[in-house]
């Protein structure tokens, strides 16, 4: 057996773009799968905030908070623009705001024991 994946149908092109939006995927998922980076994700998704107050709100330290910044803005989650000395920080897109909310919708739903839903 081949240890390529064939779909019937779809060209090899069509493939490596199927394999590069869920590599993309689970990247992002794995970014999410962290504690403090879901608490700055979630302040976030209110709307835009500097440091100290992404700071107060994960419940981390500062260090910490800065390195996971960082790594939202690398992987393209996050934006910066530059208010006087502060750094401010804002979600890129809608989606990932709707992304977060459902997944602690989820998490609402398993903590209070109500049957999921469509």
């Amino acid at each position: 057996m081949s240890g390529s994946l064939h779909v019937s149908g779809a060209h090899p092109s069509q493939q490596s773009g199927a394999d590069e939006r869920l590599d993309v995927a689970v990247g992002i998922l794995a970014l999410l799968a962290d504690r403090t980076r879901l608490a700055l994700l979630q302040r976030l998704s209110e709307g835009e905030a500097d440091v100290t107050t992404l700071t107060e709100s994960a419940g981390a330290a500062r260090p910490s908070v800065s390195q996971h910044l960082g790594k939202l803005r690398l992987a393209g989650l996050v934006s910066t623009r530059k208010d006087g000395r502060r750094v401010v920080y804002a979600l890129r897109h809608g989606h990932l705001r709707r992304l977060v909310q459902e997944a602690l919708s989820v998490a609402d739903y398993q903590i209070s024991g109500l049957p999921p839903h469509d």
